[in-house]
């Protein structure tokens, strides 16, 4: 049976989930991409050069088991339950029109699984159908229309699903061009046969239950050992999402303290981890003017099974510190000066993936940062970022951790 479970942020890593840039980064053009909450267009062809180059470093330097999405969706759709469970939920008269749904169905059924989980992935256009699906609708809506949008935003697995301790949410997030990314993250765990017969919990997370606000990203999540867990509270994750877990979490004797950090509901402060991200035991780096506003909030089991909620009377590095009982947790500020604190948090400066203790992957250009962290001892292992940056996002991002060590 294959083992499951994270128990620290920065523990030996064992087994990771990615996805590689694919076809859905093609789609993204100047006048699409902040609809799908791109910044930029990307280079495709480097971004998998870039992308192929971290894998490498996790999977050959560090000897960690490295799976990718599409491929690990594909496997599932050659499971005739696992595709029935997808396309059910993906070819929906919701999802891609009245007219369209049963022919798309019966056309896409007939596929085999790599090109069904690519274009699952990449999207579809009108123009890509066969001439004799759906005409009518194919002169009505023009070429360039998507019948399946893509969802270049995959590429940051550490969202759509987030492992804590010894089980994981699947999560429900905030905005429309994401939603479907936590399908494939459920199918994957229901019906991949490296995760099946798993002995692991799903805390949260069903794509057939409409939520409300209740919303949580991957990046706001940190299980940072000892039964804390750190939740970000910021644009994407909500206070009814957060409380609803610690519950679920404190029912199951799988954590003692959750402490939620409440941020500016702005892009600065999209999630915890990008503002705010562990390379050692006792040491963090962090952005500042984000991190100074956070209002800790701490849930701990109550009477009759509602959470206690807390408001922290200290700042949130000593709420971390209290929390993880260190005796001091050391801070790296993202640049030396508010003109280099605002460019390198922009180019993720804060958004590392330890690998194990005290040795971190970043991105080349935040030169300061990374200074600064080989001056406290860190060893930084980078990768350019110039193209895979474009998202917003960095290592800790691109990662899904499904396995990692206590610490």
């Amino acid at each position: 049976m294959s083992k499951f479970g994270v128990y620290s942020e920065v523990g030996k890593l064992r087994k990771v989930i990615v996805h590689r840039p694919g076809h859905e980064m093609r789609r993204l053009t100047p006048s699409n991409c902040k609809e799908l909450l791109f910044d930029d267009v990307i280079w495709t062809h480097r971004a998998q050069q870039d992308h192929d180059l971290f894998v490498r470093l996790m999977r050959e330097d560090y000897g960690v088991q490295v799976m990718d999405v599409q491929t690990l969706l594909s496997e599932v759709l050659d499971d005739a339950e696992g595709r029935a469970y997808v396309l059910d939920r993906k070819l929906t008269p919701y999802d891609v029109g009245v007219g369209v749904a049963a022919e798309l169905r019966a056309w896409m059924d007939e596929m085999d699984s790599p090109e069904l989980a690519e274009h699952l992935i990449g999207g579809l256009t009108m123009g890509e159908l066969p001439t004799d699906i759906c005409p009518n609708s194919q002169k009505a809506y023009g070429e360039n229309e998507f019948v399946l949008p893509p969802l270049p935003n995959q590429l940051f697995t550490r969202d759509s699903s987030s492992w804590i301790y010894n089980g994981v949410t699947i999560n429900s997030m905030f905005w429309t061009p994401r939603r479907k990314e936590s399908l494939h993250l459920s199918a994957i765990y229901k019906f991949h046969p490296e995760f099946k017969d798993g002995d692991f919990y799903v805390w949260w997370g069903d794509p057939d239950m409409d939520y409300g606000n209740a919303m949580i990203e991957g990046g706001d999540v940190m299980p940072v050992g000892n039964g804390v867990v750190l939740i970000g509270m910021g644009e994407r994750t909500t206070y009814q999402a957060v409380s609803m877990l610690a519950q679920t979490l404190f029912e199951h004797e799988a954590a003692t303290h959750v402490l939620a950090a409440r941020m500016p509901r702005d892009r600065a402060s999209m999630h915890l981890d990008t503002v705010f991200t562990f390379c050692d035991r006792d040491l963090v780096t962090i952005y500042e003017q984000v991190i100074e506003r956070i209002q800790p909030i701490s849930y701990r089991p109550g009477k009759k099974g509602v959470p206690d909620v807390r408001v922290e009377e200290h700042g949130w590095i000593e709420a971390v510190r209290a929390a993880m009982g260190l005796k001091e947790l050391r801070i790296i500020p993202t640049g030396g000066d508010d003109f280099n604190q605002e460019r390198e948090q922009w180019d993720d400066g804060n958004n590392v993936v330890a690998l194990e203790p005290g040795v971190v992957v970043a991105y080349d250009r935040n030169e300061w940062t990374n200074h600064k962290l080989e001056q406290a001892g860190i060893t930084v292992l980078t990768i350019p970022g110039s193209e895979l940056g474009r998202g917003r996002g960095g290592g800790h991002c691109m990662t899904c951790p499904v396995l990692r060590d206590p610490i």
